[in-house]
């Protein structure tokens, strides 16, 4: 349609609202002013605003995860954003990276199904991926594949150091069947009987009177 002056009016562009997701394992250094997860909603928020013309619009809610794993989908800010997501509140999912999403296959995959049913795309900020092609689709499966790998690895390395502190007799947590103070007493009463069995027995010298009185 022309404009008043003669050129060409620009078609606005619909806004695609942007949801950014962020996790973190841990909770150590979350209560830093600026903690990693301020770091990777900065980030895709600058990617959105390098994409103002397109029409991104970063959702002003905060889907933070801090302190929970990415091996299960129990984690509070993810079930609000798959809530919003099938409230048609959100059109595209944004990450830091994928593995901040979540290291399961089966995981991405039960995700993914409900962006989809949904019109919902997936964006990785440090990952460029189409999430509408197939070889977007395959790229982000082999990613998965070595986030998976790479948890189960360290699952195994922490097994692995249990099962050796066990055979050494360490303790390696878990509750007590018995009472606090019972288990306290029994635990003390097992190392000294075991260092007294360990300690070989000396044999007494004999002092100068038993010795006068043999002679």
């Amino acid at each position: 349609m022309a404009a008043g002056n003669g050129s060409l009016a620009t078609p606005r562009r619909s806004a695609i609202r942007y949801a950014i997701y962020t996790r973190k394992s841990t909770e150590e250094g979350l209560e830093q002013e600026f903690n990693t997860l301020d770091a990777q909603r900065d980030a895709a928020e600058a990617f959105i605003r390098s994409q103002r013309g397109e029409g991104w619009v970063a959702l002003p809610e905060h889907y933070d995860d801090g302190g929970f794993t990415g091996a299960n989908m129990d984690r509070p800010a993810l079930q609000r954003l798959l809530r919003d997501v099938r409230d048609g509140l959100v059109d595209c999912v944004m990450v830091y990276k994928v593995d901040r999403l979540t290291r399961s296959l089966l995981d991405f995959a039960r995700i993914m199904e409900v962006l989809d049913k949904h019109g919902t795309s997936f964006v990785s900020v440090t990952q460029q991926f189409n999430t509408t092609s197939s070889l977007g689709r395959l790229t982000l499966n082999i990613l998965l594949s070595f986030a998976q790998f790479e948890r189960e690895m360290i699952a195994e390395r922490t097994k692995d150091k249990m099962s050796a502190a066990r055979r050494k007799g360490r303790w390696v947590g878990g509750r007590c069947a018995t009472s606090m103070a019972r288990c306290s007493r029994a635990s003390c009463a097992a190392r000294v009987a075991m260092r007294a069995w360990s300690t070989p027995t000396r044999r007494r010298r004999p002092t100068s009177s038993t010795a006068t009185t043999s002679a």
